[in-house]
């Protein structure tokens, strides 16, 4: 999907004349990109009457850009953060920046005095096309499961109050909504009041702004006015899961308004927001001129997707709500889940730099010899132990295990080529299926995916499958000309491998999968390709010519993996991830042992599929939970943390860093001062 662009700011003019006096606009490159990508140039100096200013939303330096504009007689364009962030507030140390922004010709979004274009868009925008209102329903859906809200810095695990509370939300002190709304302290002092008055007997909650939890600015709340059945919470809680258990809703001007709304509430409100006034609240200030009623939807489809300018960091261009979307939720789960640190245990030196840049974004992660000495370092730091999947033996419940994602890099694990792609998994690990995984439970979750989440799937798989990105990437040689006849894949594996030692009871070399495959396809033409770790000679499993051939047509070493893929009409192995790639293909895959992928009704399973396995996903939902849920992707590039798409597109264009041949000197030096990374962060 191309990127929505609405109203004049983002209507396509080319390098339209932007002055400013703020120097913001300046400083803040992200803002200055997304305003230079949206049409506009930025220029010091004095207007003319076919320029524009842009002031930033109500801020008091705002008023220098007004009376310019005023006096030359240009345009103004006010700018505003979206309504989704970054991770951390905007004042806080280390915040990112922001990921769209509001451009508005007419007005400000929070201020009621005057239409703004999303009022205007709100009130004669017909909202009515079904694409559209898909799309913000499942935009809904998916703030409401990820926890999602403008600073996503919140912790889904920390517990909230019991349910059957009335939710009364605080804002910072000088907030130019609650300005605008004509509110003011005392209109928060009789929100609360109200909220006791009309809830006797029930708990009342007021939550703390984010920012003044963090002590960067004062809320309208103090201590003093907490007791009897008010309780102050001022911990990184989910807003969603504080709407879930709430019985009703107050607010002024808050975004969580908003949210209350997403959520199924319709709120009290005290001020003037742009949700208040569409059938949607209960409006304490009515806003005479919004007299149009509308849906959820038709305000998610507004507020999210049609009204702001949305920015894709990896790319560097505008684009849509989805995509914005799943760069913020790459970077909040890295921030949720290092945020209390890491001690690692069992990793090999060569990996410790990958991991340190994987998960040591928000504190340093710490390195301990095994997975024991990491559990107790963890627990004497209050840090959370990750250990490498394969050293984990004895590890205890908590301990989370980190392994190799399915689309790695443009090379092997086993010469030292560093991962793009990491798994976490606190129950399991997806190739062991003597224990339930968490892959497992995200497999079973996206059989219910929504219309949205499947197409970004199918686009997906569309992108891996044409331009032929596979785990490893290796390319390989032109495929020599295959005999006809029905053709089968025999994919070979490393034989000391733990996916063959946890999945495979049965048959566990290349051997006896060769031998099987044949006695079950005697008029086969039988391909084999040995594994690139086997066939580099880095790993057990080879096979001498004459034993391969005893049973294989052809053996294919250095072919492509992709280009066999398209050459052949089905897989037989013991546990590959090949087996997924061809899935994903449209291939028939039969399994001597027991993979992540089998057992779902989507391969032949001759091995001891467990009974759990019980739902019955198609290619579309499998493939969303192995690529989209499952893993963490660093992009190469930015170094940030980033959804599967951008991995799967860097790894389509070669656009890797080249490492030289001095890398695996490099690893291990990376990884040795790794180590000690935590005495200088």
């Amino acid at each position: 999907m191309a990127p929505e662009r609405h109203g004049t700011a983002a209507g396509g003019e080319t390098s339209r004349r932007l002055f400013i006096y703020n120097s913001g606009f300046l400083t803040q490159t992200r803002i200055r990109r997304i305003l230079a990508l949206a049409g506009y140039s930025i220029h010091l100096g004095l207007p003319g009457p076919e320029d524009l200013v842009a002031v930033w939303g109500a801020r008091p330096t705002a008023g220098r850009g007004l009376r310019v504009a005023a006096a030359r007689g240009a345009g103004l364009l006010r700018v505003e953060d979206a309504f989704l962030r970054s991770v951390l507030p905007g004042r806080a140390q280390g915040a990112g920046a922001p990921l769209g922004l509001l451009l508005d010709r007419r007005g400000v979004h929070f201020d009621s005095a005057a239409p703004s274009d999303l009022e205007h868009m709100l009130a004669t925008h017909p909202l009515d096309d079904t694409a559209l209102l898909t799309r913000a329903r499942a935009a809904i859906g998916r703030l409401r499961m990820g926890h999602l809200t403008k600073y996503t810095g919140v912790d889904p695990d920390l517990p909230v109050p019991e349910p059957g509370y009335a939710l009364v939300i605080d804002q910072t002190l000088g907030d130019a909504s609650v300005t605008a709304s004509g509110a003011d302290a005392a209109t928060f002092r009789e929100m609360l009041a109200v909220a006791q008055i009309e809830n006797p007997g029930t708990p009342v909650i007021v939550k703390t702004h984010p920012e003044t939890a963090a002590a960067l600015r004062p809320g309208h709340f103090t201590p003093d006015q907490a007791g009897g059945r008010v309780r102050f919470l001022a911990d990184l809680v989910s807003p969603w899961a504080l709407l879930e258990g709430a019985v009703a809703v107050y607010t002024v001007s808050s975004q969580m308004g908003f949210e209350a709304i997403l959520a199924g509430h319709r709120p009290r409100v005290f001020g003037q927001p742009f949700y208040a006034g569409w059938g949607l609240t209960e409006d304490e200030r009515p806003v005479a001129r919004r007299e149009r009623r509308l849906t959820r939807a038709q305000l998610a489809a507004a507020a999210l997707i049609l009204a702001p300018t949305w920015y894709d960091p990896f790319r560097d261009r505008l684009c849509d709500f989805e995509d914005a979307l799943a760069a913020l939720e790459a970077e909040t789960r890295a921030w949720r889940e290092d945020r209390r640190g890491w001690v690692a245990g069992g990793m090999r030196a060569w990996k410790r730099g990958t991991v340190q840049r994987f998960f040591g974004g928000v504190r340093a992660v710490r390195f301990a010899p095994d997975a024991t000495s990491a559990e107790k370092r963890a627990k004497a730091a209050g840090r959370r132990p990750m250990v490498w999947a394969t050293q984990a033996t004895d590890a205890r419940p908590g301990t989370v295990r980190v392994e190799d994602g399915f689309l790695r890099s443009r090379g092997l694990g086993a010469a030292l080529v560093p991962p793009l792609s990491l798994v976490l998994d606190d129950l399991g690990i997806h190739y062991d299926p003597t224990r339930e995984s968490r892959l497992e439970r995200l497999v079973a979750a996206a059989c219910t995916l929504d219309p949205v989440a499947r197409a970004r799937s199918e686009r997906l798989i569309a992108t891996l499958t044409r331009s032929g990105v596979t785990k490893y990437n290796l390319g390989g040689a032109s495929l020599p000309a295959l005999p006809p006849g029905r053709r089968i894949l025999v994919a070979g594996q490393v034989e000391d491998d733990a996916s063959v030692r946890l999945g495979c009871p049965g048959a566990r070399t290349n051997s006896e999968l060769l031998e099987r495959t044949r006695a079950e396809n005697p008029d086969a033409v039988i391909l084999y390709k040995p594994h690139p770790d086997v066939e580099a000679g880095l790993r057990p499993g080879a096979l001498d010519d004459g034993a391969a051939r005893a049973d294989a047509d052809l053996v294919l070493g250095t072919a492509g993996v992709a280009d066999l893929l398209a050459a052949v009409d089905e897989v037989w192995t013991l546990s590959s991830g090949l087996g997924f790639e061809a899935l994903i293909r449209g291939l028939p895959v039969t399994c001597l042992g027991v993979p992540f992928y089998a057992g779902w009704g989507l391969t032949r399973d001759l091995g001891p599929v467990p009974a759990r396995r019980a739902a019955q996903p198609d290619i579309v939902a499998l493939a969303h939970a192995v690529l989209i849920d499952y893993p963490r992707y660093r992009d190469p590039l930015t170094g940030r943390p980033c959804p599967a798409e951008v991995v799967a597109e860097r790894l389509a264009m070669g656009r890797l860093p080249r490492p030289g041949p001095g890398l695996r000197m490099l690893s291990r030096m990376q990884g040795a001062l790794a180590a000690y990374a935590w005495l200088w962060r």
